[in-house]
């Protein structure tokens, strides 16, 4: 049985999409972890690129290229799937920030662990936020939205040269500030209620200078900071899905502004 043939320009337009492709896994949270091998990534990413080029083709550039712009192509490819995947590890980073700020005022500023996600070194809270957020991203089945992301990214912006307008820089600097906010969001009621629990402590070390505020405080800002995020759960499922809901648009956005 004879094989059937590819022409050149099938073979390029086969290794633009995969290079998009694999930028994108290597990027997104759960699959670009350390802990996955390298192997598993691109062999996911050969998987994916097989069932969805008939899917992309049509958005292809229908002729051969030459090797110099064929890079040049390939690069543009492998940036676009790192500016998606950037969109998502920006809510990934902004939990982050606030478990920073949380496991500080608690006092576990000096505990700090191993992140296997990120090979380094994080505070205690701030990786239990990462695996919550991880959590929250996989029980919405986020995961499953890139795959039709990737088609439709290549019908909005086919390979082709990147337009990196004033206006996509604003975007990227505008979710970049916004992820500072929502790190504050995170973290805001236990701050609140450590920064009252410090506040009442002082007050009693100047009416009771017997009292050994130093000790009390560590045992006291830990019980509330638990106390606080148990009952904040609700709250902090529901902006993590709302950020999660609303990724989707700024991918859009930001995919609009470089064409």
């Amino acid at each position: 049985m004879d094989l059937p043939s590819i022409s050149l320009q099938q073979f390029q337009n086969f290794l633009l999409c995969l290079a998009r492709i694999t930028a994108l896994i290597a990027s997104i949270p759960a699959f670009g972890s350390d802990q996955i091998a390298a192997r598993s990534k691109i062999g996911l990413a050969m998987v994916l690129t097989v069932l969805l080029f008939p899917a992309m083709a049509p958005y292809t550039p229908q002729t051969p290229l030459s090797m110099v712009w064929f890079g040049v192509l390939l690069v543009n490819e492998a940036l676009i799937g790192i500016l998606i995947g950037l969109v998502v590890q920006m809510v990934f980073a902004a939990v982050s920030f606030g478990g920073t700020v949380v496991g500080y005022q608690m006092g576990f500023s000096a505990a700090n662990i191993f992140d296997p996600q990120t090979s380094q070194q994080l505070s205690l809270m701030s990786q239990f936020a990462n695996i919550l957020a991880l959590l929250v991203f996989l029980t919405l089945d986020l995961h499953h939205f890139f795959f039709r992301a990737i088609v439709e990214s290549f019908a909005l912006l086919p390979p082709g040269p990147l337009d990196f307008s004033p206006g996509a820089f604003d975007n990227l600097m505008r979710q970049a500030s916004h992820m500072f906010v929502l790190g504050v969001k995170f973290s805001a009621p236990v701050l609140a209620l450590l920064l009252l629990a410090n506040l009442v402590l002082g007050i009693f070390a100047r009416v009771f200078p017997q009292l050994n505020v130093f000790m009390l405080s560590f045992p006291l800002n830990i019980g509330i900071a638990f106390l606080v995020i148990g009952l904040t759960f609700p709250a902090i499922s529901s902006i993590l899905r709302r950020e999660f809901d609303s990724m989707g648009e700024n991918i859009l956005t930001l995919l609009h502004l470089l064409k």
